[in-house]
Formats: structure tokens, C-alpha cells, sequence
């Protein structure tokens, strides 16, 4: 399987709403901009996808519907509690792995620290592995098996600026 870890866009921040707090956060216009960029570099690369899994916070929920209009992925995002800040890595894997079918290309579209920590946590086995995933961030990691420990390669981890290159 190939998993692509993508971290949403550029958010209002919590200073600047007028209603409720941090889960209501919508993409700024600045952050839908990056996000097409994002899609550009990543139609550049040939990326396809068969499911997408998403946060079900509303900057997350944007990210993944932009980047799938704009890349006309057929796959249309679900949403995952597991993807919300603070989510449970194991119990995520095992709502993956128990997908129908299997899909051979999933997207994953989170928030950070946790996107970082499930990176590291399959490459490395251990959470805490020292990667960063910035606004509009993404990675790719090659997977034989799906488990809750080391079982990945990862392929790359590019930053909004390294894809705005690839255009």
C-alpha cells in the first residue's frame, strides 16, 4: 500500500472566531491557494488514490475535499475520529485495515503533533521520531503490511515550498 500523510492548510486562527473553538476552524483563502499548489506538485508526481481518510475538523475536512476536486481523485473523502488531534494510532490502523476493499493508495489528511508521530511510529516503531510535518505537508510511505509498528518505508516528506517547485 502506498499511504500519503498530508497535514491540512493554512487555518483562521483561534484569536480571529467569532463562534466556537478550534474544531470549527475553517482554511484561510491563503490556505486553499497553498493547497492547490499542493495538488499541482502532486499531479506532477502521478499520484492516484483510492480512499481518503480524513480529520473531522472543518480545516481538515476542506483540505481533503480541495485536494480531491482538484485532483479528481474518485475516491470521495470519509471522515475518521481517529484523524482528530489526540486520536488513537492503533485504533486508526485497524479502521484501515479493515477497509473493503483494501485500497491500494490511501490518503490520510490529519493535524500535527499526530501526523508526525504515526510517520515515525511506522517507520520506526516508536512515536517520537523526530519529523515535522508543515501546513499543507506531505508524505509518502510504502507499506507491505499495515501494523502498529515498524512497517514502513518512508519515500519522501515534502514541505509546501519543495512542491511549489515541482509545479
Amino acid at each position: 500500500m502506498n499511504l500519503y500523510l498530508l497535514r491540512h492548510g493554512i487555518a483562521v486562527e483561534i484569536a480571529e472566531l467569532d463562534f466556537a473553538g478550534d474544531a470549527a476552524r475553517p482554511l484561510t483563502p491563503k490556505g486553499r491557494r497553498q493547497l492547490r499548489k499542493v495538488a499541482a506538485a502532486v499531479r506532477a508526481m502521478k499520484v492516484k488514490c483510492n480512499a481518503i481518510l480524513s480529520s473531522p475538523l472543518v480545516r481538515t475536512r476542506q483540505t481533503a475535499e480541495v485536494i480531491a476536486k482538484e485532483l479528481k481523485f474518485k475516491a470521495r473523502p470519509a471522515f475518521c475520529s481517529e484523524l482528530r488531534p489526540g486520536g488513537n494510532a492503533e485504533k486508526l490502523i485497524r479502521q484501515i485495515n479493515a477497509l473493503k476493499p483494501a485500497p491500494e493508495t490511501l490518503l490520510l489528511v490529519g493535524h500535527e503533533p499526530d501526523l508526525s508521530e504515526l510517520l515515525s511510529l511506522l517507520v520506526t516503531g516508536q512515536a517520537g521520531g523526530g519529523f515535522s510535518f508543515k501546513k499543507a505537508g506531505l508524505a509518502k510511505l510504502e507499506v507491505e503490511k499495515l501494523s502498529a509498528s515498524k512497517c514502513a518505508t518512508l519515500a519522501w516528506l515534502l514541505t509546501p515550498a519543495q512542491m511549489k517547485l515541482m509545479e
